[in-house]
């Protein structure tokens, strides 16, 4: 039986940042941020938005009712939760009608919580052949005002529908992982703000993806000459680079130039959004999926997922026939091309401009935000949210 991703999409917050003008402002070289990066633009949260609404937002585009009833799992990967004990997951079940009888839960290892949802959902839907499982990842990634990593921000979600028979790919059995207890990033419970080992992150980040990869070839019996394509977690374009870098001597000229011009495809969408955590993979696959036209049905992709902390794993799938009448092309290009820019004062006033640490009353204004749903404010020590085509 196949398993994998039979519909994915993606949302991101209706505002954006020019890398150019953060670095004119920062008194920093923009190719700095454009080339050494690789980011030319960064999604900006409202307040209105949280990672729930975003998460919501995105899987509301590519549900229909069928999905509703058949989802009976939900699992949502953030390290962006708004609730030490409620899930995430809760709210966008309610958000989006979902079939009752469903299990919810969020899922917490920096960026590789989706990965985790997916593996997950693929135990489940083994079990349960006619079940849906909707796997979301959902962050926004905030590092501080003039910080070292305010240029690899950025906001958004994807979402997945995981199914058996999937229309989209199909993820193959065999796969390599890693643990190691490592502080190159994290965020303590008092903190609205990352910590961040920038150095030690990049060099964790090549080595793991060294370490599962080998192990996935001595697994597998394949290697890059096997693989149309490798989609990496993107905590900045440049980072998929870097890691590719380090095994494409192990193939051929024309390996090594396939795999970096889908790796260039790969990133087309996460240099317009920045950082989005757990749903960055998942950017990058869909950024393919959609910006690589000479992609073809029984193309091998792999994916390398990596969490801070640290977390590893490299996985693969294979593109179905007739894949691409299942993708959102038009919209999400839509999505991007419709946003706001922001000047540089402006983004710094949403920046700062945060929801009451002490459970105050607040009501938000949410007409500005053209999201379908939005966080429209605090109660009672509760979040508020509405679906706009339910008021």
């Amino acid at each position: 039986m196949k398993i994998g991703i039979d519909k994915i999409g993606f949302y991101a917050p209706h505002l954006f940042l020019d890398m150019n003008k953060l670095a004119v402002a920062r008194d920093v070289d923009p190719a700095k941020y454009t080339i050494g990066i690789g980011q030319e633009k960064m999604a900006i949260a409202p307040i209105t938005q949280d990672a729930v609404s975003l998460a919501a937002n995105a899987a509301l585009n590519i549900l229909d009712d069928k999905d509703k009833e058949d989802i009976d799992f939900v699992i949502f990967g953030t390290e962006s939760g708004i609730d030490h004990s409620k899930s995430a997951g809760v709210y966008i079940h309610d958000l989006l009608g979902l079939n009752p009888k469903t299990r919810t839960i969020e899922v917490k290892q920096a960026c590789y919580g989706a990965t985790a949802g997916i593996q997950m959902a693929k135990g489940h839907i083994a079990l349960h052949p006619k079940s849906k499982v909707l796997v979301l990842g959902a962050d926004i990634a905030r590092y501080g005002l003039n910080s070292g990593g305010e240029a690899t921000q950025g906001a958004g979600a994807v979402a997945m529908v995981i199914s058996a028979d999937p229309r989209i790919l199909a993820l193959e059995d065999k796969s390599a992982y890693l643990t190691a207890d490592i502080m190159d990033f994290w965020r303590p419970v008092y903190s609205d703000t990352a910590m961040v080992d920038g150095k030690l992150s990049n060099e964790k980040y090549i080595s793991f993806f060294e370490s599962v990869w080998e192990d996935y070839k001595v697994q597998s019996g394949f290697g890059l000459e096997d693989f149309t394509a490798i989609c990496f977690h993107l905590p900045y374009t440049k980072m998929g680079q870097k890691a590719l870098r380090a095994i494409y001597e192990q193939g051929t000229e024309e390996d090594k130039e396939r795999l970096v011009a889908n790796l260039e495809a790969s990133k087309t969408y996460n240099k317009q959004v920045g950082n989005i955590y757990t749903g960055s993979l998942y950017l990058s696959l869909l950024s393919l999926l959609e910006q690589q036209e000479e992609l073809q049905d029984g193309a091998r992709i792999g994916l390398f997922s990596y969490g801070s902390g640290a977390v590893g794993e490299f996985f693969t799938g294979v593109l179905q026939p007739g894949y691409r009448k299942y993708l959102n092309t038009y919209d999400h290009e839509e999505l991007l091309a419709s946003r706001t820019e922001l000047s540089v004062d402006a983004y710094e006033t949403v920046f700062e401009d945060t929801l009451p640490a002490d459970g105050s009353t607040v009501e938000l204004e949410i007409e500005a935000d053209p999201a379908k749903i939005a966080l429209s404010g605090i109660s009672g020590h509760m979040r508020h949210y509405v679906h706009k085509d339910k008021k």
